[in-house]
């Protein structure tokens, strides 16, 4: 397993431009080429249109001002309308096409990040704090829906128009094209320079707004024990820090942001004195192609090309922001799915329910085991109690059986079946789990009692209440098994909700049952009732409890105490109570 990230850690992210990442990004644009090809096209034919008007305006100054001819002078203006009608109808054309491109593209990309978070083993999300993951499918998703609706366009619209002003320039004049170069092309190098220095401070930024979403989503998750040990002041420091962090490099690359405008002024007014000063020689020297309306075009052009030079210097600094969002975003896409169906995997049918932990050795941390050469024989029907201290590897054996982390040696077989050789569908369709901390969804009380089995009637679901004593409370509540909850269950108790969990599993029915820590939110009186209903629910089932409470596992046909990565003691309550062991030491 990898080294955790926490919130105070900034996550290595790629500062230059990955090309090799956009070309993951054709794979997901060709299914609309046909789209793009036409945005292209009409991106193409409104950067000519564009750059008509400085030509009217050329032929109003050298024609009609000195021929004052009216009739040429509403032609020209007629043009010059049509012309703008036309680059405006053409623009918003490809503008909502590139959007609906754009969209559809992340549509696909959030769809591809979702899925394979469903898929991701236990180990991916053991890996890094939850903020983290958040920010990727989130913001990081929404910085490549603006780039690619917006910034895509754009670098496409403005290398055109570059490209079609310098032909233009060149046709009217090579000598005032040569002063703009050499004006411009320093301006964009400087402009370059800076923008490359604050991209490297637009990737620590994003590290450290990752910390601090990380810590924000970690506090509101943990706000009752916050509030229990009174850490709010001491989060209110640590959030001062992580957020004076973003600041401080947000400040870092607003400083340096604000050079752009001067750089760019200083070059545009050394660009036009050039400019006027060439076009006085070449008319002082007699040169006849040289006028005021040449001039004024040029002018226009010249702004058309040093401004698409600027703002594209802006957008390759976006793309190297883009790149390292993408190699985020993909790095969770295309994140290995260590714990998958096998191409021959069987389906797990006709369960007796006999499990075997065939001298298994799991570790988190490569190097540290928790199990070792373990070994475990359970016949169908069995109740195996597992007790021992924190961290012995108690919900380790159970989060074997059920395949939510693979063995690194050894093997564990449910009816002979290594659990790796099933598909994890039928695997868990068969294995009901209950946890110490129920995970309520929001919506109504029997959704979420019918969350694993889908099909399962109202009244069964009322049914699966009742048997588990959960239907007194249930009914009490104002729109009884039709409340809708907030997320989490927020309003009920824990033993509530663990109740609903409990009917959940009641419902499923599965042949084997895994129980972890599963009342120790529950009062006693409850916990009576509950046992009463574990011992029909439990009936000829294999079921796994571990508990701290002794009085739930006292029936067990096997206690195991787990500790020193296998097992210490095995035996009944009764054979443990009387070696006066480990077990015993627990009463």
């Amino acid at each position: 397993m990898a080294k955790r990230n926490t919130y105070f850690e900034d996550e290595k992210i790629e500062k230059k431009i990955d090309l090799k990442q956009f070309g993951r990004i054709l794979s997901y644009i060709l299914p609309y080429k046909k789209i793009f090809i036409l945005v292209l096209f009409l991106m193409g034919v409104s950067s000519v249109i564009g750059l008509i008007s400085p030509l009217l305006l050329r032929a109003i100054i050298n024609k009609v001002t000195v021929d004052a001819d009216m009739r040429m002078l509403g032609m020209i203006i007629g043009a010059m309308a049509f012309i703008a009608l036309t680059e405006i109808t053409i623009t918003y054309l490809h503008q909502t096409l590139m959007g609906k491109l754009g969209h559809s593209v992340i549509a696909v990309i959030r769809q591809d990040i979702f899925y394979k978070l469903q898929e991701l083993p236990f180990e991916y999300f053991d890996s890094k704090p939850d903020g983290k993951i958040v920010v990727r499918v989130t913001d990081y998703v929404n910085d490549l829906a603006n780039f690619f609706t917006n910034f895509v366009l754009m670098l496409i619209t403005y290398v055109l128009k570059i490209a079609v002003v310098t032909f233009f320039m060149l046709s009217l004049s090579p000598q005032l094209t040569l002063v703009v170069f050499i004006t411009v092309v320093p301006m964009m190098i400087l402009v370059l320079m800076l923008r490359k220095v604050i991209g490297k401070l637009f990737a620590k930024l994003r590290a450290k707004n990752s910390n601090r979403t990380a810590f924000l989503l970690e506090t509101i998750m943990g706000e009752k024990i916050i509030k229990s040990n009174n850490r709010s002041s001491l989060n209110h420091d640590i959030y001062v820090d992580v957020h004076t962090q973003c600041v401080k490099q947000w400040f870092q690359i607003f400083m340096r942001n604000e050079l752009n405008g001067p750089i760019v002024d200083l070059f545009w007014n050394l660009g036009t004195l050039g400019l006027y000063g060439m076009a006085l020689s070449m008319i002082l020297s007699g040169n006849s192609l040289m006028s005021a309306g040449t001039v004024v075009a040029f002018s226009a052009y010249m702004t058309q090309f040093s401004g698409p030079l600027t703002q594209i210097a802006v957008i390759i600094q976006q793309l190297a922001q883009v790149t390292s969002n993408l190699e985020q975003v993909f790095d969770t896409i295309n994140a290995p799915v260590d714990i998958a169906d096998e191409s021959d995997a069987i389906n797990l049918t006709d369960v007796k329910g006999k499990v075997d932990f065939n001298d298994v050795t799991f570790c988190y941390e490569e190097g540290v085991p928790i199990l070792e050469h373990f070994d475990l024989h359970v016949e169908p029907g069995q109740t195996i109690a597992l007790v021992g201290p924190t961290g012995a590897g108690k919900t380790t054996v159970i989060n074997l059986v059920t395949r939510f982390y693979d063995v690194q040696k050894g093997n564990v077989a449910i009816d002979g079946h290594d659990v790796r050789d099933l598909t994890l569908k039928s695997l868990r369709n068969k294995v009901g789990v209950l946890m110490q901390d129920p995970f309520l969804f929001k919506g109504s009380i029997i959704e979420n009692i019918r969350y694993g089995r889908p099909e399962a009637t109202d009244e069964e679901c009322m049914e699966a209440a009742r048997t588990i004593h959960a239907d007194k409370f249930i009914e009490s509540l104002p729109d009884g098994y039709n409340t809708v909850l907030e997320e989490r269950g927020a309003g009920l108790s824990a033993g509530q909700r663990q109740l609903i969990s409990f009917a959940r599993i009641v419902l499923k029915n599965p042949p084997m049952v895994i129980l972890d820590e599963a009342t120790s939110a529950i009062d006693t009186e409850t916990e009576k009732l509950i046992q009463e209903a574990l011992e029909t629910l439990l009936k000829g089932k294999t079921a796994f409890i571990v508990a701290h409470r002794l009085s739930t596992i006292r029936n067990a046909d096997r206690i195991l105490y787990i500790a020193d990565r296998g097992i210490a003691e095995s035996g009944t309550h009764e054979e443990l109570m009387a070696k006066k062991g480990l077990y015993y030491a627990l009463n």
